[in-house]
């Protein structure tokens, strides 16, 4: 069904594409008609935007009266509709806090999750359960507060195992009154509330103060904690200066996004978020920011006065704008990171890329990679196998040959191949080569075994060489190519070439990071094997070659001659002297040796 573009208006808006009758995507415009458009050109940016332009059978619009009401209008409707073109994070339905029991005697401090802080006995929300725990621990470890249910409490007899490693004073069983207590809980809702310096500098003021008291007992109770303090703080990888503020990342890869929002407040990393979108459909990572952000904040009653993002945003006017019409809060945005939160800055780019290279499996990774190959050589039929061949040798000795083998799964270890090269053509590595895969197309009448693309560690000679074998055998459909080194053999100044010349690749495409993988790969497998085989030779010995002489008698002589120089002018008298050397054994050495 045709689509009627001609009455799409150019104003601001929100736009709807549906496909009988379901809304497939929703996308803001600041010129609908421009973008609208932009979808049904002769054409397309990627496979997403062909299949909605596929699917749409009808388009609504609607007119805002600018760009801010139509973002704020776009994150509505597709929270309320979820089109599965669109990027939806999934969130939690509730907010994990930490919950002080006040009204108990003796308060505990627990994890619980609510739509809302309501009360003084809440601290958060923090951005995932994990971090809750982790803040827990920590005041476990300072201020030894319970966490034990008040069923639990009321039914102890004698103190648990937490007050034995040190993480809760036992006011079960009255091992601390109930002000000391109190004055701990106050402690610990302070310590969440200021940063690690202020807490250092009030627990510090304490001891002298009880000092001052000659309350000795309870100094040193201070000072201790005050080292647990500093011992969290030596554990924690990341430490900040930064007071309060969110940092966003996202990484975009072959078609899926990486994400990550780390929160800091009162200088502490609250928690960490990621989110993969698997095959995302987007315009531009402004548009997935906006989406990102947004939806973020819909579920935060705590938005920071300064939001980063590791990218640079055009549209940062445009948010600021919209979080001060829905939220009433003023933020101030920026990509350029002070040297006290650069750390916590990084981590969160490495994170964001992280995520989604965890959850991309080996077969997207090298089916892209082999894809994109098959795009660049101009191939008429999918790659399914490649072979890499490499030769190693020391100075024309010990030489071998390997061959590794990919598919779309990545290194296929059980098929690699190792070749002993013959003397005669040991340090010609021209002809070593031809030497193997004359012995290697043998196995190529299966055509399981068969490669669609040869790959060669070599200049022009080898490249030129190995196609002259493959031309002249009956598999001449395999394509051959060859991977030079760069000048002083510097990484990414490879270059890749076949017959028709010089492949023009980018240098951190997928196709060429698998052709310096295999290239690596090649060369680890043979060189490994190479060296394997020399070592073998040298554990040969001219003793060897002595009749009568075994492992036993070799290890006696070497163990009183240290060397073979030493054996050969050693007399038969003394040779004897060794238990196991006859009359006969010492003639053969002298004569042997």
């Amino acid at each position: 069904m045709a689509v009627n573009l001609k009455k799409v208006p150019n104003t601001p808006g929100v736009y709807k594409f549906f496909s009988k009758q379901e809304i497939i995507y929703i996308g803001k415009a600041k010129d609908l008609k421009k973008r609208v458009s932009s979808y049904f050109g002769n054409s397309f940016k990627d496979r997403k935007t062909s299949q909605i332009k596929f699917l749409t059978d009808n388009i609504e619009t609607f007119s805002t009266k600018n760009e801010v009401e139509a973002l704020l209008l776009e994150q509505m409707l597709i929270k309320e509709n979820k089109p599965k073109f669109n990027i939806l994070l999934r969130d939690d339905k509730t907010y994990p806090y930490i919950y002080f029991s006040l009204d108990h005697k003796y308060p505990g401090i627990y994890s619980k999750r609510t739509k809302q802080a309501v009360d003084s006995k809440f601290f958060g929300p923090f951005v995932s359960s994990e971090a809750v725990k982790k803040s827990i621990k920590e005041i476990q470890k300072i201020f030894q507060v319970r966490n034990c249910s008040d069923t639990t409490f009321a039914n102890r007899t004698r103190p648990c195992i937490e007050f034995q490693m040190k993480r809760c004073s036992a006011p079960c069983v009255q091992k601390i009154n109930k002000v000391d207590y109190y004055e701990d809980i106050t402690s610990a809702k302070s310590y969440l509330s200021s940063s690690d310096s202020q807490t250092i500098n009030r627990l510090t003021s304490d001891i002298e103060k009880a000092v001052t008291k000659l309350d000795f007992e309870k100094a040193a109770d201070i000072r201790d904690r005050l080292k647990r303090l500093n011992l969290l703080r030596e554990e924690q990888s990341v430490v900040t200066l930064a007071r309060d503020v969110d940092i966003f990342s996202i990484h975009a890869e072959d078609n899926y996004l990486g994400i990550c929002i780390i929160v800091v407040r009162k200088g502490k990393i609250r928690g960490t978020k990621t989110h993969l979108i698997k095959q995302a459909h987007y315009d531009s990572l402004e548009e997935v920011y906006q989406s990102v952000i947004l939806n973020f904040y819909d579920n935060q009653s705590d938005i920071p006065n300064k939001i980063m993002c590791t990218d640079a945003l055009k549209t940062k006017d445009l948010l600021t704008k919209v979080i001060k019409k829905k939220f009433s809060k003023k933020v101030k945005f920026t990509h350029t990171a002070a040297q006290s939160i650069r750390p916590i800055y990084n981590l969160c780019k490495m994170n964001a890329k992280q995520v989604m290279q965890n959850h991309i499996s080996k077969e997207d990774k090298y089916t892209f990679a082999f894809n994109e190959l098959k795009g660049v050589l101009g191939l008429n039929k999918d790659i399914k196998k490649i072979e890499a061949y490499d030769v190693s040798h020391i100075s024309g000795d010990h030489a071998v040959a390997s061959c590794v083998v990919f598919s779309n799964f990545g290194a296929q270890k059980k098929d690699y191949r190792l070749f002993n090269i013959p003397k005669t053509l040991s340090g010609n590595d021209v002809g070593s080569l031809q030497h193997v895969l004359e012995r290697r197309i043998k196995y190529f009448e299966n055509p399981k075994i068969k490669p669609d693309v040869i790959l060669i560690d070599g200049g022009r000679n080898q490249l030129n060489f190995t196609q002259s074998v493959i031309d002249s055998s009956k598999y001449d459909d395999m394509k051959v190519i060859s991977i030079v080194k760069g000048f002083n053999r510097v990484r990414a100044t490879e270059t890749i070439l076949s017959n028709d010349g010089i492949i023009e690749l980018e240098k951190y495409s997928k196709a060429y990071l698998l052709l310096q993988e295999m290239r690596d790969e090649s060369h680890r497998f043979a060189i490994n094997a190479q060296r394997k085989k020399k070592r073998g030779n040298i554990k040969k010995s001219k003793l060897d070659q002595i009749n009568g002489v075994g492992d036993v008698l070799k290890k006696r002589l070497i163990l009183k001659y240290k060397n073979i120089q030493n054996i050969k002018e050693a007399n038969i008298e003394d040779l004897m002297t060794v238990n196991g050397i006859n009359a006969k054994i010492a003639m053969s050495l002298k004569e042997k040796l």
